[in-house]
């Protein structure tokens, strides 16, 4: 609770006053939003010699204390509420907030606005207390609903009720989409959450929004209101807030939710509540209208009636709380807080905050140590009335309460020191939306202490203090929600939108750059020969919007046809995918699959800005484009096929190249003449295909891929970087990889020329029986070691894996050797043939069938000395190779 506390005051002296001039006249001015209750109560109270109005908010407070100074001047009104004391010495004519009204002050003329907010049960206590007790010497006016008057008649004797009737009319719509909500409309929801999701969408599909919510300080509310007023956006999304007098210039009113959370649990909201928020649709004479929105179930029937007409069951009970208290000490004045009603139709309400602290702090032994008079008491309980802005739910607040009184008892004051850290600790204006409202709720907390003249030495400077940063804290979150909820360029195009009845309103044209510019706003931009829409214009106007940016463009294309049927061949390219062909970074064309793999065909983008004359100029450019490309590069095969052109023998082969790209996986057999005049033309007849190594390198291969990917209508493989020569297999049934020349060898795909040349040289180091693995093989390779016997296996290229001794054995361990291979064998025993045998020598045995010498080599022959030795004889091993190597010297 705010300001200084409800007990007893002059206020009740005002009451009792036995002055024979005053006729004291109490009067209710009842009736929904929209009747004009506030103004006239301003107008009684100006028209007093003094006067007091109570507000259920700080910003109504001060927005009514802005009124009555234009009407009075400066020097004559005063504001006070919990944070702020505007007090003039010569003040007659005070604002404030219903907490904080000066219970000191003798005045004329007293008004409670929102008097039916004696039903709250957090809040309403100060209300009714208001209600019982609150008397101007000559006047006194409360304003409020019609549901409060039963009550009104049985407990304020003599007072004299006035309906006032709406000014307009409130109608019901049912429910509609959020992005389908007509402009001037407030989104009303009930968590900062709600709030924050629909205020995006809002800012993605209609430009920007307003945000209202209670946790707002006035200075950033009355920001966030200017911004809708000012029409720079033309919806509000705020929480219930804005039910509580906030006077704009609504339309309609939707609800995102029909519950909320009143700090213990989620309630539906009462037809009352509801109708409260509905009521700040239509302003004066101006009817408004209001329903649902989002997720948000219906209204009932039999509530949209009572909100159209106003009638809704009567308020049976007030919350009320003693204001007689005793301050003999903390258990006396907690059980003078506790005390029942004195009559029926007063209730106790919520436990509030302030009796919650009072009770903490009572059981502390140190502070009770400290309360020993009644002023003592009554100190203890101003300190636990230190509003709770920031609702930490922990001690933290108990802890400042405790620390307030300690200082105030003890020292007479609030130490400055502990006041500048306070401020200094909130005085930072960055951060994000959440950051600055928690050091707004500090701040406030703040203003509220320095606002007590009995607690701080020089008040008036820490309250100016305080308040510089709450305006800085403001400022910036102002500025914050401003740049995330809002839109300017999309609002102000969108309300133009709204305002035109057709495209052909709008003011379109095309910058030298290429941007598409709609009423001074860029929404898109010309790519190729098609309007790219700009990302972030995205709302249901859309395209009512491309429609008026594709009329810039009416001109503007056939000026780019001629531009690109002059441009050099180094302005086109291929797209990523290959799938298309590219001009001003944008695709203009598709390519399509034809009867030659080296001739696709050209398909000009869908385009209405194209008539048929343009789209063949297009398509003609393109072709020749293409066509100049696939010569250069595949120029190599071009010119082997017109070299045979006259030879038979080889056109066949040069046809099959042709359809295939530069690679054929076979071709039959060919003679070595034929093979020697392809090998001239730069055609290599392998052991794996038929290839034209030229083709190998990137470009070429570049090319190769997006043709045959075209013709057999599947996306381009991932082609290999340049000089890379062996991949790792992913996808072993790929088609396109084996015609681009990389054949599946093992775990990798090896590159065709490359592989070619490996098995060719290895085959050929081997002609003449085993030897080991030349070094580097798996450098060249560009694998590891393990991998190097699987892919000459792959390749066909027998390898003798490499085997530990055995324990008889002794030496170097073999290593992994090149076997003979099949053609190395028939080349021997062909050799063989052809050598003469040698003549059978008379000492030595011959052999049953050959006629020829045979060695005994049944067992070793005899050492010197006639000693014999166990021979181990490994015939893989180095000294075998090295027997070769011996033999191939001599």
């Amino acid at each position: 609770m705010l300001g200084v506390p409800s007990g007893a005051g002059p206020l009740r002296a005002v009451r009792r006053s036995s002055n024979p001039m005053t006729a004291q006249r109490v009067r209710a001015i009842l009736g929904p939003t929209n009747t004009g209750k506030t103004h006239l109560a301003i107008e009684r109270l100006l028209a007093h010699s003094s006067g007091i109005i109570g507000f259920p908010l700080r910003l109504l407070a001060r927005e009514n204390y802005e009124r009555m100074v234009a009407a009075k001047g400066a020097a004559s009104v005063a504001l006070i509420t919990g944070e702020e004391k505007i007090v003039p010495p010569n003040a007659r004519w005070f604002s404030c907030t219903v907490e904080a009204m000066p219970l000191d002050q003798m005045a004329e003329f007293v008004a409670v606005d929102e008097i039916q907010l004696c039903a709250d049960p957090d809040r309403g206590h100060v209300f009714t207390d208001r209600l019982l007790h609150a008397r101007g010497l000559v006047e006194t006016m409360f304003l409020g609903a019609e549901t409060i008057r039963p009550l009104l008649r049985r407990l304020v004797p003599g007072v004299e009720i006035e309906s006032r009737p709406r000014l307009s009319q409130l109608t019901h719509l049912g429910g509609s989409k959020l992005t389908r909500l007509p402009p001037r409309s407030a989104i009303v929801a009930f968590s900062a959450t709600e709030v924050y999701a629909i205020a995006e969408l809002i800012r993605r599909r209609r430009g920007g929004c307003a945000v209202v919510m209670g946790q707002l300080s006035p200075r950033t509310r009355n920001a966030q209101v200017a911004l809708y007023q000012d029409r720079e956006v033309d919806y509000l999304v705020a929480t219930d807030a804005i039910g509580m007098g906030l006077n704009m210039d609504v339309n309609h009113v939707a609800f995102a939710g029909l519950s909320k959370f009143d700090g213990a649990r989620a309630r539906p909201l009462s037809p009352a509540e509801i109708a409260q928020i509905a009521g700040r649709a239509g302003r004066g004479m101006r009817d408004g209208t209001f329903g649902t929105t989002g997720t948000c179930p219906a209204l009932p029937d039999e509530i949209a009636e009572a909100v159209e007409t106003h009638r809704f069951d009567p308020i049976e009970r007030l919350f009320w709380r003693n204001s007689d208290l005793d301050f003999a000490g903390p258990d006396a004045l907690l059980a003078s807080l506790n005390r029942p009603p004195p009559t029926h139709g007063l209730t106790a309400g919520n436990e509030a905050s302030d009796v919650m602290t009072l009770s903490s702090l009572a059981s502390v032994p140190d502070i009770r140590a400290l309360v020993r008079s009644s002023r003592a008491t009554r100190l203890l309980w101003d300190a636990c009335q230190i509003p709770d802005f920031r609702k930490l739910g922990d001690e933290t607040h108990t802890r400042l309460c405790a620390r307030i009184f300690t200082h105030v008892i003890r020292d007479g004051h609030v130490p400055e020191a502990w006041m500048e850290s306070q401020i200094a600790a909130f005085a930072r204006p960055e951060g994000d939306i959440d950051s600055l409202m928690h050091r707004l709720s500090g701040i406030r907390v703040c203003s509220y202490i320095a606002a007590r003249r009995d607690w701080v030495r020089d008040a008036a400077r820490w309250q100016e203090r305080a308040r510089v940063v709450e305006d800085q804290l403001s400022d910036a979150l102002h500025e914050r929600l401003t740049a995330r909820f809002v839109d300017r360029r999309a609002a102000s195009l969108i309300r133009r939108l709204d305002e035109s009845s057709g495209d052909d309103e709008l003011l379109s044209a095309v910058t030298s750059r290429g941007e598409v510019v709609v009423e001074g706003h860029p929404v898109g931009r010309v790519a190729g020969l098609d309007l790219l829409p700009d990302p972030d214009c995205d709302h249901p106007d859309r395209r009512l919007l491309l429609r008026a940016a594709r009329r810039a463009l009416r001109s503007e294309i056939p000026r780019r046809v001629r531009v690109l049927t002059a441009a050099d061949d180094g302005e086109f390219d291929f797209s990523a995918d290959g799938r298309f062909l590219v001009w001003d970074d944008a695709p203009i064309a598709r390519l399509r699959g034809g009867e030659d793999m080296l001739r696709p065909r050209i398909e000009v983008l869908d385009n209405a800005f194209l008539d048929g004359v343009q789209r063949e100029r297009v398509r003609a450019r393109l072709a020749a484009w293409l066509d100049r490309q696939v010569q250069d590069v595949m120029a190599p095969l071009f010119a082997a096929r017109a070299a045979v052109e006259q030879d038979p023998a080889l056109r066949g082969v040069m046809h099959r190249l042709m359809e295939q790209g530069g690679v054929v996986a076979d071709v039959g057999p060919l003679s070595p003449v034929l093979r020697a005049r392809l090998k001239t033309l730069g055609v290599r007849v392998g052991r794996h295909a038929v290839l034209m190594p030229a083709l190998l390198r990137p470009h070429a291969m570049r090319l190769r891929a997006i043709l045959l990917a075209v013709r057999a209508g599947r996306p381009i493989p991932a082609i290999p970087s340049a000089g890379a020569v062996s991949v790792p297999v992913d996808d072993p049934r790929d088609l396109l990889l084996a015609p681009l020349g990389w054949i599946v060898a093992g775990p990798v795909r090896l590159r065709l020329d490359i592989a070619e040349k490996m098995s060719a040289e290895l085959r050929w180091r081997a002609r003449n029986g085993p030897v080991p693995l030349p070094d580097g093989l798996s450098s060249r390779l560009g694998v590891r070691p393990e991998a190097v016997a699987a892919i000459l296996k792959a390749l066909d290229i027998p390898v003798r894996a490499a085997r530990p001794l055995k324990d008889s054995e002794y030496g170097p361990v073999a290593p992994p050797m090149l076997a003979v291979t099949q053609d190395a064998r028939r080349r021997q025993r062909q050799q063989q043939q052809r050598t003469r045998p040698v003549p059978v020598e008379m000492d030595r045995p011959a052999g049953p069938a050959t006629g020829f010498a045979v060695a005994d080599r049944s067992r070793p022959a005899p050492r010197p000395g006639g000693e014999r030795r166990p021979a181990t004889h490994v015939p893989d091993g180095p000294f075998a190779a090295l027997a070769v190597l011996k033999q191939r010297r001599s």
